[in-house]
């Protein structure tokens, strides 16, 4: 029986969690998998609650965080050394980068099999400075030089990794999309959708556009709250607003609200079991242009609450706000960056536009705001887009095909 050890940063929300829950859970049954992840950031929402779903008991490692810090890292890379002589993998499977580099040099050191490292992002580009993403990207080719498989999760992301920043060989890398269970964001839509509207204050002649996601730089989220003003006042169109996420930009991105003349209101008010039908028919939530949610875990109900989904990242992998909108039929309106266009079809079920392209933003919104036929003809091709591509069956096949190669 194949034996893997799994390693992640950390259980928070968003596609590496999904992705190492899903092939802990329903690799072949001659596969033994222990999952390994570090501790959950403060301003983050845990993803326990999927672990939980799937009957996983993940092993957490404090010593591994996301944060750079030498005497921590040799804690981990020593932890996690501990782990493979006791348990004797055949296969070190590493999920993003701080588990990738701690995993991988215990794994190489050991002599373990194969080791394979999944990129489910990179911090090539638009994350910090010249001097330390070059650094960052000498550390990556050391690890790819001592790694069996690199996989990336789409055709941009392999191009991007062999041709453009050269971290390792095209030979050496496996493009396995991300995979999920997508049916809940299709059923009971109509039901949801009054659910969250009710809460929200949400009236039938307001276009509600939703943005999914960390509070943190590289959201650009500046570029989201630039685009709705613009519209608002530009329109006319009653206009509604809701930020889902929290991170560390949430006190300035609340100050920029101010600046631009938008109303806001702040969460959270949606935990699974205290988000009711409000107080006397009245809304539990004041209305407000802008409105942080926070961290919702029922995205189904907020995807079938709005009417745009829109995404205004500097960088992106796979990013599984777009899947999750495309299988509520939701139309998305997306910066060009990343593996965003392996994900969506463009001008048919999104509406794309060059990194920090305030102009384009908003004029592709203004255009959705105003035509509900539009609307609907951009948002109908979602589901049939992502059910077969992005399910989690095909995950499972791909990465099991991959691991017989490595061990034969």
């Amino acid at each position: 029986m194949p034996r893997v050890l799994r390693i992640i940063n950390r259980f928070n929300l968003g596609g590496p969690t999904h992705n190492a829950a899903y092939l802990t859970k329903y690799l072949p049954g001659d596969y033994e998998t222990l999952l390994v992840g570090g501790s959950q950031e403060a301003t983050e929402e845990g993803s326990h609650h999927i672990l939980g779903g799937l009957g996983i008991e993940p092993m957490i490692l404090p010593e591994l965080q996301r944060e750079v810090a030498p005497w921590r890292d040799r804690g981990a890379y020593n932890r996690i050394k501990k782990l493979i002589k006791e348990f004797k993998p055949d296969i070190v499977h590493t999920h993003a980068a701080k588990a990738g580099a701690v995993g991988r040099m215990a794994a190489a050191d050991l002599g373990v099999k194969a080791i394979v490292h999944t990129f489910h992002g990179h911090v090539f580009h638009s994350y910090f400075g010249p001097v330390r993403t070059a650094l960052y990207k000498n550390i990556e080719r050391f690890l790819a030089r001592r790694s069996s498989r690199i996989v990336a999760i789409s055709e941009i992301q392999k191009s991007e990794l062999v041709d453009e920043h050269r971290i390792t060989t095209d030979e050496k890398v496996s493009v396995i999309p991300l995979g999920f269970d997508l049916t809940r964001f299709q059923t009971d839509q109509e039901a949801k959708r009054k659910l969250f509207r009710r809460v929200y204050g949400v009236s039938e002649d307001e276009i509600a556009v939703g943005i999914i996601g960390r509070l943190v730089p590289i959201k650009n989220h500046d570029l989201f709250l630039e685009v709705i003003a613009r519209v608002s006042r530009k329109t006319g169109t009653k206009l509604r607003a809701f930020v889902v996420g929290d991170g560390e930009e949430r006190e300035r991105l609340l100050g920029r609200v101010n600046d631009l003349g938008m109303s806001q209101v702040q969460g959270p008010y949606f935990n699974g079991h205290g988000f009711g039908h409000g107080v006397n028919g009245k809304p539990m939530v004041a209305p407000a242009t802008i409105t942080f949610t926070s961290w919702i875990k029922e995205v189904d109900i907020v995807n079938a609450g709005v009417d745009i989904v829109m995404l205004t990242s500097l960088n992106e992998g796979t990013p599984v706000s777009l899947i999750e909108a495309q299988a509520a039929n939701r139309p998305v309106i997306s910066t060009r960056v990343g593996g965003i266009e392996n994900v969506v079809l463009p001008d048919r079920t999104a509406l794309l536009t060059a990194s920090g392209d305030v102009d384009g933003l908003e004029a592709h919104l203004t255009r959705l705001v105003q035509d509900e036929a539009l609307r609907r003809a951009i948002g109908q091709g979602g589901w049939e887009h992502v059910r077969d591509r992005f399910h989690y069956t095909r995950l499972v096949q791909d990465t099991d095909a991959m691991y017989r190669a490595l061990l034969n």
